[in-house]
């Protein structure tokens, strides 16, 4: 399409990805009372299974494997593995849905 509508090339420096490198200091703390709040729900059916004398191996097993919120490291509630990146680290706000999916695991030494 021609004229004043006409869509700008990114070679000619136009801004192409519309999405800041970090993440702002009120979605930090989102993030942080997200994973609260998973952790929160954990131990709510936790609780909930022990009173009636019930467990469950998926409760147990996240017990075991995830880390809360509190023993987790900075870099990894904003940050997670991608082996594309030239240091092995991305910001969240970069994985598609990153507000609904729990990463809390990353490879070991990165």
């Amino acid at each position: 399409m021609l004229g004043m509508f006409r869509p700008s090339a990114p070679r000619l420096g136009g801004l192409l990805w519309k999405r800041p490198w970090r993440l702002s200091a009120p979605q930090k703390q989102r993030q942080r009372k997200r994973l609260k709040l998973v952790d929160q729900v954990v131990d709510t059916l936790s609780n909930a299974l022990q009173k009636q004398g019930l467990s469950a191996k998926a409760i147990d097993r996240w017990y075991a494997e995830m880390p809360r919120e509190e023993e987790m490291l900075a870099k990894d509630k904003y940050t997670i593995f991608d082996r594309k990146e030239r240091k092995y680290r991305k910001g969240i706000h970069k994985l598609p849905k990153w507000t609904r999916v729990s990463q809390r695991l990353n490879p070991a030494g990165f």
